[in-house]
């Protein structure tokens, strides 16, 4: 079973826009040495949406050689389409990924009865673990506890982030299915006192920018018996929560590259419609990584 801190791997680019692929496996190297308990590759802080079909399974393919069986490696597979997600997912397979995440299908707006039918046919078409993923906030629909529940007794489906940022969604998730699938917090702000309650582990942003910090937490959080462990878990968590929210001050992937920018780690390249971070915020996440412990170059040199 997967679990513990998972990354969601910003895809390096270069100022040309190019996938930066010399960068993108020093990352993985990276996080294999600060013990990062599992990669996603390709998820919405991968920029998936803006990656082409070819691209998208050329990063996939290349983290999961990188990682050579380190890690487990999870790829991005949704899609608001039935049959692109089929695809990607047995794309995924073919590429050696341990797991496929694939994300409510979104600006459709589909039913209840819609999700529970997309997902099924993904895990009925592939033989490739399965990740749910349900981000209302990006994809203008929310899956229910309930469809969750249902999806739980399909074989190949394994788990689910949450990313509603509600740490009462996670709990009842783990209330009615957390018996027969893996329940991740998809949100870094929640994510440890999810964990505290029994979350089998956190798919996380700031993990790229404080991989062993959040590896050391989110196993402290899991392992956590009594109330002055849980007390120090709160206290470390702490030092973390200005990362976990000033890297939402625009959109994701926005501040975590840029900061990965500001630490020496990738260039600056992003794709549009996505746009470099505002200069307004950059003294914000410089502060955020230096609470958390993390000395930047941008902050270095000034």
């Amino acid at each position: 079973m997967i679990s513990g801190s998972i990354v969601a791997l910003v895809t390096p680019m270069l100022d040309t826009g190019e996938v930066d692929f010399p960068a993108l496996q020093r990352l993985v190297e990276w996080h294999i040495v600060a013990k990062t308990d599992a990669i996603v590759a390709v998820g919405t802080t991968g920029e998936s949406a803006t990656l082409n079909v070819d691209e998208h399974q050329a990063v996939i393919k290349a983290v999961v050689e990188t990682a050579a069986g380190r890690l487990p490696v999870i790829a991005g597979t949704g899609a608001n389409s039935t049959d692109e997600a089929i695809e990607l997912t047995a794309a995924a397979k073919r590429l050696g990924a341990d797991a496929g995440l694939s994300v409510t299908p979104y600006y459709n707006k589909p039913s209840q009865e819609g999700l529970y039918l997309h997902h099924k046919a993904i895990a009925e078409a592939v033989d490739l673990p399965n990740i749910l993923y349900n981000v209302p906030g990006r994809t203008a629909v929310d899956m229910l506890p309930e469809t969750t529940a249902r999806l739980a007794d399909i074989p190949n489906i394994i788990g689910i982030k949450d990313a509603t940022g509600q740490l009462s969604r996670g709990l009842e998730l783990l209330k009615i299915c957390g018996d027969k699938i893996a329940v991740y917090s998809g949100d870094d702000a929640t994510a440890i006192e999810f964990l505290l309650q029994g979350g089998m582990g956190n798919v996380s942003v700031t993990a790229n920018v404080a991989p062993q910090a959040m590896s050391r937490l989110c196993a402290l959080a899991m392992s956590a018996s009594t109330e002055e462990q849980q007390q120090e878990v709160r206290r470390l968590n702490d030092l973390l929560m200005p990362l976990n929210n000033d890297l939402f001050v625009e959109a994701n992937p926005i501040p975590v590259k840029w900061a990965l920018s500001s630490m020496g780690l990738i260039g600056l390249g992003i794709r549009l419609p996505l746009t470099p971070l505002a200069e307004l915020y950059h003294q914000r996440i410089e502060a955020a990584l230096e609470v958390a412990g993390i000395n930047s170059v941008a902050h270095a040199s000034n």
